[in-house]
């Protein structure tokens, strides 16, 4: 059995890992950014180290320096959460160069799964349905246009490398595809350090199914649960349920036997998720995600099954602690995940929302579940993804778990930052959702989200030391006779304070933004949030009509463009390529 553990990820995923190790007697180790020193997975594990930067980029995909934490560490196991490394072959590799565990599927398996492209291959050998699609990366958009009119519009351009909705482009005519196809490769290696993309056909009004598998080293599989996923915007899931509900009989369990023979292809162990699109009677296979995915709760709860225990012992080399006939015995009841994620619902927009978290209260109660990475007091960064938390529910069938989430969303606190609490409630209490008449365009084409969105729930905090700027310091100090150098992270007006002097009162935050030049010009266009400038779509001196594109702002690794509100000139430009804008700034000007 491994013993010590080090997790390679941050936020909710990471608090996961940990107590699940640490009521298995193992040792824990984080690791973060200088945004994440404070953060709970820090304060939970036995051992953090430091990984520098801010960005995911020069923290949590700098495998320099994680593969240096796990060796200062000793840790013999790594676990690498969702996102980042969890799906990175090479980074699998290096770990076990250095000796140590990878807690995930073999390299081999995950080149052959992460890649959409040969998956698709790999779920055919295992006599899986697939949906109509390329088997070779897009080498340019005539690639698309070329399947687009072949196979019919709408077409998906897909990130080969990816998951999540994450660098994912639907498109409806060949004239969209050069934009689309720039826009899904930016994401793609924006969020997992890859660019290619690949194209399949859209079905029209599907569902999403998919099935939870675990494996072991000596051979055996078994498929734990179905789980829907289809109320979901911008192909990123919001509800998720387990299991699957009203699907005709016999689908279910062919899914699952599907499940396991795409895994068995590929000679995969640990845990996976096999994704279908469902539609008709009909189902196909989507791709597979190697590694645990963000809504593996719903499966636990109606099977009393630890996922992230099972992962470490199958890593460990145990076999498989039941057979499918026993998980199969286990399935009770019903369960619904909604996430929780920082983004102001503003009519359908969906906006990133990033900031601190005034006031964090979970509800609590029978068949209640909230795993989350923050306390009250910390914040969302815009360099990472932007979900608060996962409320989980249980219930002896689906009409007491719908009620409870309800019940559970309508007591949960999150102030300071706007969230999707009222879209979660939106979607519940639908007629369509109660029926399972909806699908994965259903929110978008259908939920009336009229009203919702636009307020964080809470006026601004008033200033506190939290919120001044920290600089990092380094002192001696010494423990039972021995010297050390001691880095620490103070407030900045506190750094260097003469003896017996006061140190100066710093401005407010909102006293440090409030300078000349603000947004209320007429034909000023705002940032709607806190993000990086990544394309300008106009020039000063061109007529823009309402609804055009003027600019693609990144944020929370999700690009959102900026529209016209109304007819009229660009007067002027503020903002470049690559510039990093507030929530408020002024983008550009239109007379």
């Amino acid at each position: 059995m491994l013993q010590k553990i080090l997790i390679a990820n941050r936020g909710e995923i990471a608090v996961r890992v940990i107590r699940a190790a640490r009521e298995m007697g193992l040792q824990t180790v984080a690791v973060y950014s200088d945004f994440d020193r404070d953060a709970l997975h820090v304060r939970l594990a036995d051992e953090a180290y430091a990984l520098g930067g801010q960005t995911a980029a020069e923290s949590y995909i700098n495998s320099d320096a994680i593969i240096d934490a796990i060796k200062k560490s000793g840790a013999d196991g790594v676990h690498p959460g969702y996102g980042f490394f969890s799906e990175n072959a090479d980074f699998a590799r290096a770990v076990a160069e250095i000796g140590v565990e990878f807690i995930g599927p073999p390299p081999e398996a995950m080149d052959e799964m992460s890649d959409k492209v040969s998956s698709r291959l790999a779920a055919l050998r295992g006599d899986v349905p697939v949906v109509p699609g390329t088997t070779e990366f897009a080498q340019g958009p005539e690639d698309i246009r070329a399947f687009g009119n072949d196979a019919g519009w709408p077409v998906a351009i897909k990130a080969a490398y990816g998951g999540g909705g994450r660098g994912m482009k639907v498109v409806t005519s060949a004239d969209e595809v050069d934009d689309a196809m720039a826009s899904a490769q930016r994401e793609a290696k924006a969020f997992f350090g890859r660019d290619e993309v690949y194209v399949e056909r859209y079905l029209t009004w599907p569902r999403h199914v998919e099935v939870q598998l675990v494996g072991d080293k000596h051979g055996d599989c078994v498929w734990i649960s179905t789980r829907d996923c289809s109320a979901q915007r911008r192909h990123q899931k919001l509800v998720e349920e387990a299991p699957a509900p009203a699907l005709p009989d016999g689908i279910e369990d062919a899914m699952g036997e599907a499940a396991v023979n795409a895994a068995k292809a590929v000679g995969y162990y640990g845990a996976g998720t096999v994704e279908f699109i469902y539609q008709d009677g009909e189902f196909f296979f989507l791709e597979m995600n190697t590694r645990l995915q963000v809504e593996h709760p719903v499966s636990e709860m109606i099977t009393d099954i630890d996922l992230v225990e099972w992962q470490i012992r199958v890593a460990s080399g145990e076999a498989l602690p039941m057979t499918q006939d026993e998980v199969s015995s286990r399935r009770r009841g019903h369960s619904i995940e909604i996430r929780i994620n920082a983004e102001d619902v503003a009519e359908g927009k969906f906006l990133p929302s990033p900031g601190k978290i005034t006031k964090l209260n979970a509800p609590d109660g029978f068949g209640v579940r909230f795993d989350t990475g923050y306390y009250s007091g910390d914040s969302i960064s815009q360099f990472y993804d932007n979900l608060v938390g996962k409320l989980v529910v249980w219930g002896r069938d689906r009409e007491v778990a719908i009620r409870r989430a309800i019940c559970a969303l309508e007591e949960l606190v999150v102030d300071g930052v706007a969230t999707t609490i009222p879209a979660d409630l939106a979607i519940l209490k639908h007629p369509d959702f109660v029926a399972v008449e909806h699908s994965t365009k259903w929110v978008e084409q259908t939920l009336d989200l009229t009203g919702l969105g636009g307020a964080t729930g809470t006026d601004e905090a008033p200033p506190s030391d939290d919120d001044e700027p920290r600089v990092e310091r380094t002192t001696t100090v010494e423990v039972n006779g021995k010297r050390f150098e001691v880095s620490m992270w103070v407030p900045e007006a506190t750094a260097v304070v003469a003896a017996g002097s006061a140190a100066p009162k710093k401005a407010s935050r909102r006293e440090r933004s409030s300078g000349s030049g603000g947004g209320s010009a007429t034909g000023a266009v705002e940032a709607p949030m806190q993000g990086t400038i990544v394309k300008i779509l106009v020039e000063e001196g061109q007529e823009v009509t309402s609804g055009e594109g003027l600019l693609v702002l990144e944020a929370m690794k999700m690009e959102n463009q900026i529209n016209a509100e109304a007819d009229g000139t660009v007067t002027e430009l503020k903002v470049a390529a690559g510039d990093t804008v507030g929530g408020g700034d002024v983008l550009l000007v239109i007379e």
